[in-house]
C-alpha cells in the first residue's frame, strides 16, 4: 500500500482530518484505526461543543467548529443531533467570577457572545438547580451538545466521497525511518509507503510519538458518566449546566440527564471499566448545587480517556524531526468540541498553508522551554 498521508486514529480527530484532506485533493490519503471508527475516546465524550474558553487559542478553535458543526447537516452532510441550548458556569466564589468577567471580555473580543448573569437568570435558564452560595454564572447561547459518533461517520463518509481510504481494524505497529524522513508505515495488515504521518490518537498517541522518537506527553485519565431515568416536565432548551466548583455538570440526553464529574481520586491509565467509586462525591456537589438531581435514579452510563498534557492544554504541530511528523492531541477533554477546526488546521500544515489562527503556541516544545499555556475553564 501507498499513501500520500497517513492519518493514524480513527476518533473525531482523525476523521476530521482526513476530511479536510481529501477535499482540499490531497490524493491516497489513507486513515488506520486499530478498531472500530469512534471506539476510543470520542463515542464516550459528553458531545458538549463551546467557545467558552479562558485562552485565545481555544475560543477560536472553539467557535470556528461550532460554526462547523451549525453547517454540518450541508457540509459534509450529516445530522449530529446538535442541540444549541448554551453552556451554563455555575460561579460560587469570587476567584471564579474574576476568572469568567475577564474570560467573556475575551470571549466577546473575539465575536462569542457570551455574558455574566446573577443566579435568578441563572435558575430561569436550568431550573433543576438551587441558587444557595451562587454569585453569578457565566453564559453563551451559542454553545450546546451533539452525537460524538454522529460526527465521526459523516467525516468518515464525506472523507471516502472525497477519495479519503478508511481501514479499521488495522493497528500501527511501527513507523519506518531513513535517516530524517518518515518511509513507512508498519501496520497488522502490512506496510504503507508513506512520507507524512499524523498522529491523531487520542490517549495513545505517546505510544505513536516514541516510533518516531518524538515525546508526545499525554497521559490517559479515567472519566465517567452516568445516564439517569426520564426526568418529568424537563425544560426543552436545558442548557449544558456546570458547577465549576464541583466540575459536576448535566445536559439532557433523550428525556433524561447525562451527568458528569471529574474525580481527583483518578488514577492515570488505560482502564474504562465503570466504578462507584466517584458515585459519593458526585452525591456531595448534587446535594450542594442540584439537589433535585438526587431523586433520580441511574439507568446507565459509562467510562471514557481524557488525554491530559501537563497544561491540560492541546499538541497540536508538527515535528521538528523526523520531517513530516504531525500530531493533533492531548486536548485534555476538549478535544470533540474543537475537531473541525483542528482538523482545518492539521490539512494546511501538511499542505504548507497559514492556518486560520497561529497554533505554534501549542507545539510540543513549549514543555521543554517551560512555555506552558494553562486553560482554566476544565469540565
Amino acid at each position: 500500500m501507498t499513501a500520500q498521508v497517513v492519518v493514524i486514529g480513527g476518533g473525531v480527530m482523525g476523521t476530521s482530518i482526513a476530511y479536510h484532506l481529501a477535499r482540499a485533493g490531497v490524493r491516497d490519503v489513507l486513515l488506520v484505526e486499530r478498531d472500530e471508527l469512534a471506539s476510543g475516546s470520542t463515542s464516550r465524550a459528553a458531545g458538549g461543543v463551546r467557545a467558552q474558553f479562558s485562552d485565545a487559542l481555544n475560543v477560536q478553535l472553539g467557535a470556528r467548529s461550532l460554526a462547523a458543526f451549525a453547517r454540518f447537516g450541508e457540509e459534509p452532510g450529516h445530522d449530529i443531533g446538535l442541540h444549541r441550548v448554551g453552556y451554563l458556569f455555575l460561579l460560587s466564589t469570587p476567584e471564579e467570577v474574576a476568572a469568567f468577567e475577564a474570560g467573556v471580555e475575551l470571549q466577546n473580543g473575539l465575536g462569542v457572545p457570551s455574558r455574566l448573569l446573577d443566579p435568578a437568570e441563572a435558575q430561569r435558564l436550568s431550573p433543576l438547580i438551587t441558587t444557595d452560595g451562587l454569585l453569578a454564572a457565566a453564559f453563551s447561547p451559542d454553545d450546546g451538545h451533539c452525537t460524538p459518533e454522529a460526527v465521526v461517520h459523516g467525516y468518515a463518509a464525506g472523507a471516502r466521497r472525497h477519495g479519503a481510504t478508511v481501514l479499521r481494524h488495522c493497528e500501527v505497529t511501527g513507523i519506518e525511518l531513513r535517516g530524517d524522513e518518515i518511509t513507512a508505515v508498519v501496520t497488522s495488515r502490512g506496510r504503507i509507503t508513506t512520507d507524512t504521518v499524523v498522529c491523531a490518537a487520542g490517549a495513545w498517541s505517546r505510544a505513536v510519538g516514541a516510533m518516531v522518537g518524538v515525546d508526545l506527553p499525554v497521559e490517559p485519565l479515567r472519566r465517567q458518566i452516568a445516564v439517569t431515568e426520564p426526568v418529568p416536565g424537563l425544560p426543552p432548551h436545558l442548557p449544558m449546566t456546570i458547577d465549576f466548583t464541583s466540575s459536576l455538570y448535566f445536559h439532557a440526553e433523550g428525556p433524561g440527564l447525562l451527568v458528569g464529574m471529574s474525580d481527583p481520586d483518578e488514577e492515570p491509565g488505560f482502564s474504562t471499566r465503570t466504578h462507584d467509586g466517584w458515585i459519593p462525591r458526585l452525591g456531595e456537589a448534587m446535594q450542594r448545587r442540584a439537589p433535585a438531581l438526587l431523586d433520580l435514579r441511574r439507568t446507565g452510563g459509562w467510562a471514557g480517556l481524557y488525554e491530559i498534557t501537563p497544561d491540560h492544554n492541546a499538541l497540536i504541530g508538527e515535528a521538528a524531526t523526523p520531517s513530516r511528523f504531525l500530531y493533533a492531541t492531548g486536548f485534555s477533554g476538549h478535544g470533540f468540541l474543537q475537531g473541525p477546526a483542528v482538523g482545518e488546521v492539521v490539512r494546511d500544515l501538511v499542505l504548507g498553508r497559514t492556518p486560520f489562527v497561529d497554533i505554534s503556541p501549542l507545539g510540543v516544545g513549549r514543555f521543554a522551554t517551560d512555555s506552558l499555556r494553562p486553560e482554566v475553564n476544565l469540565v
